[in-house]
């Protein structure tokens, strides 16, 4: 049997790491954009959210698939390079060969993207490990797409409402130091921003949710409060969400929600035992768990669920954030 070529397995696929061009020359086409826009939109996303995005005009998933791949392997066009990546960080967990393949954008993309209009510079990603951010793209498209079979719910992506606003994600928020007692100043940066727009009987209503990913990594208290800790996080919420400060920030009138989505429920039981001791009643602060995002991990599909779901809340009964 023939040596398979260079970057090919033994039956003559390409292999998934790095890409390999035939020669085929691509442009970008409409659902290629789209694609391309819900990446810069969200963050990096496995191909079963990108094909959500598009089953409304294309229904076939094994040539989007297949299209995925020509984005990524294909170095043959007029932005200079392939129009993808497969960032490596999903190869580095235990059977990622059986795991659906996510993808990120390359200079080409942005370039195509700022080309027809479709990028803003007020799109942000979190910062901190790859995983971290990737868990928050697929809570935010996961809530998206399930608006998309809904005709009583628009999503509002993060960067419109700061691009409105003319702000950034980060704001410095008054807190006070628990060990001197002097008020300080700290950055609050949620992960994500985004907005629903619920078109009711009476009219449309619009509310608006932060989004804090927590996968065990953070301490839940510090006596260092330099250091991020879900105690100093609480407290930088309250001022900022419970004491109104989103409002001049952000130029909203609607009420905010954050949305706290962590990987261990018995994490989540002590985040909201500390907001408890804390006496932090705060019907602004809901959470709830999901898997997929541990030290093994797995792309999962598109978590639905998280639209229509009852959250637990902090202060509050169990709430849908569907629901106007």
């Amino acid at each position: 049997m023939a040596e398979p070529a260079p970057g090919f397995d033994a039956i003559q696929r390409r292999k998934r790491l790095r890409p390999i061009s035939t020669g085929k020359r691509i442009s970008p086409q409409p659902r290629d954009l789209l694609w391309f826009r819900k990446i810069h939109e969200h963050g990096p996303l496995p191909s079963s959210y990108l094909h959500g995005f598009s089953a409304g005009e294309y229904i076939n998933e094994k040539r989007a698939r297949e299209r995925l791949t020509d984005l990524f392997n294909e170095a043959e066009t007029r932005h200079g390079g392939t129009y993808l990546s497969r960032p490596l960080q999903q190869f580095r967990t235990i059977d990622s060969r059986y795991n659906q393949l996510v993808y990120d954008l390359t200079q080409a993309s942005v370039a195509a993207l700022k080309e027809t209009g479709l990028h803003s510079p007020y799109a942000t990603r979190p910062s901190g490990p790859w995983l971290h951010g990737f868990m928050t793209a697929c809570i935010t498209a996961s809530i998206e797409l399930a608006t998309l079979a809904r005709e009583d719910l628009k999503f509002i992506p993060g960067w419109r409402v700061l691009e409105r606003a003319g702000a950034q994600l980060r704001f410095p928020t008054p807190i006070e130091d628990p060990k001197s007692g002097k008020t300080v100043s700290r950055d609050l940066i949620p992960d994500a921003l985004f907005g629903l727009e619920y078109l009711t009987d009476a009219g449309p209503r619009y509310r608006f949710f932060l989004v804090e990913a927590d996968r065990g990594t953070e301490p839940m208290t510090t006596s260092n409060w330099n250091r991020k800790s879900w105690q100093r996080s609480l407290a930088q919420y309250r001022a900022y969400v419970g004491g109104g400060l989103y409002r001049d920030h952000l130029k909203l009138t609607a009420p905010v929600i954050v949305l706290v989505v962590g990987t261990d429920e018995r994490k989540i039981a002590r985040m909201l035992k500390v907001a408890d001791i804390a006496g932090a009643h705060a019907p602004w602060l809901l959470f709830t768990t999901i898997g997929d995002f541990g030290p093994v991990f797995r792309p999962p599909a598109p978590m639905l669920h998280l639209l229509d779901e009852s959250w637990l809340g902090n202060g509050v009964d169990a709430f849908r954030i569907d629901q106007p």
